[in-house]
């Protein structure tokens, strides 16, 4: 194999498929990028065999073939290169050189045959989103998805799609939970569909989709049994699904409160970020204090100090002392787009909620020490 290919885009090829590779790859191959030539293309692969990312860049394919090269060594020799075309050469034994002006560096590779071949998708249905809505949906519900090995099938988003009303109206849903907090998104999207779909995506392959999909463009998702299949931009990412039962989340979901409070976004984080100061992993929990006219947002801590701040509201409700841990506020409030939100109250031992048309945030409060 011999190409030549711009520096620039190389670069960006080899960064949009090297977050796969983790550092505790037993097989050596699993650490390296397949390169595949293409007409006039060169085809960058990993995979660490429950997920694999390919993308697609333009090349001057002088000769055709296919070699590995391990990803971290390119990625460094490619940072440092200067601006141009890069020749990249393949030489027996799996000797690859890689060329720019008078610099050459020459690196160990392995045969593409070593490599895993990655599944193949056989579903017909092809479901096709505008990336920028499909990113916010991941956005919002994403960060509220379990981080804890004995609770797997929390630890990726549920997708549900569901025939709307209309022959050509969808429901797509995507369900974030860690067992404290619970993130809803809903979307009606002009799709046709000819049968509703479940399935469970693992964190790491939506933190992939997040780092490839755009605010504008489409994406392509296709579902079968096992797997699921995304294209965009030239970028192509296929991942195991969780199997399991994902939790009936709908019982978690209340019916609307009469005792809410409107508040501007950035105002209140703020108040938060000041509010988390004073938090310790074993005094975590701020309290909000509701009366007619204000929200008082205050944390003590033992040995550290004191914190107090006043929000002006408009408050109908009965006055209520309850704690939340702020972070899982900020971690919503980051993708929340509007400038204000309406954040409701029932009593000290329940749910916080924000919510919206199309969304819905839960928040378990926390015991006040």
């Amino acid at each position: 194999m011999k190409i030549r290919v711009d520096k620039t885009d190389l670069q960006r090829g080899v960064q949009a498929v090297g977050n796969v590779i983790t550092p505790k790859n037993v097989l050596p191959i699993l650490s390296n990028i397949l390169f595949e030539t293409q007409k006039n293309k060169v085809k960058l692969t990993t995979t660490d065999l429950d997920m694999g990312v390919s993308i697609v860049l333009d090349a001057e394919v002088v000769e055709p073939g296919a070699i590995t090269i391990p990803t971290k060594r390119l990625g460094d020799i490619i940072k440092e290169l200067p601006s141009g075309a890069v020749v990249i050469n393949t030489r027996k034994n799996n000797v690859v050189d890689i060329q720019l002006e008078n610099c050459e560096f020459k690196l160990m590779g392995l045969p593409k045959e070593e490599f895993p071949k990655l599944p193949e998708i056989k579903e017909k249905e092809n479901l096709v989103f505008t990336q920028e809505v499909f990113k916010n949906m991941l956005q919002l519900t994403s960060f509220a998805v379990s981080h804890e090995e004995t609770r797997y099938v929390l630890n990726g988003l549920l997708l549900e799609i569901k025939k709307g009303s209309a022959e050509t109206e969808t429901l797509v849903r995507f369900v974030g939970t860690d067992g404290r907090r619970l993130a809803v998104v809903d979307k009606k999207m002009p799709l046709k569909i000819h049968k509703d779909n479940k399935v469970i995506i693992p964190y790491k392959t939506v933190q992939e989709l997040l780092r490839n999909l755009k605010d504008e463009g489409d994406v392509s998702v296709v579902i079968s049994p096992n797997q699921v299949f995304f294209e965009m931009d030239g970028a192509v990412i296929i991942s195991r699904l969780i199997e399991g039962d994902f939790p009936d989340y709908q019982r978690v979901i209340p019916q609307p409160s009469a005792s809410k409070v409107r508040l501007n976004k950035e105002d209140f984080i703020l108040v938060l970020r000041r509010a988390n100061l004073l938090t310790t992993p074993d005094f975590q929990a701020v309290k909000f204090e509701l009366f007619k006219n204000k929200l008082v947002v205050s944390k003590s801590t033992p040995d550290v100090g004191e914190f107090k701040e006043e929000i002006p509201i408009e408050y109908g409700g009965k006055e209520l002392v309850i704690g939340f841990n702020p972070n899982y506020f900020l971690d919503m409030l980051r993708y929340w787009r509007e400038a204000d939100f309406v954040l409701e109250f029932f009593d000290a031992e329940k749910p916080g909620v924000v919510r919206s048309a199309e969304y819905a945030y839960i928040v378990q409060p926390m015991r006040l020490n």
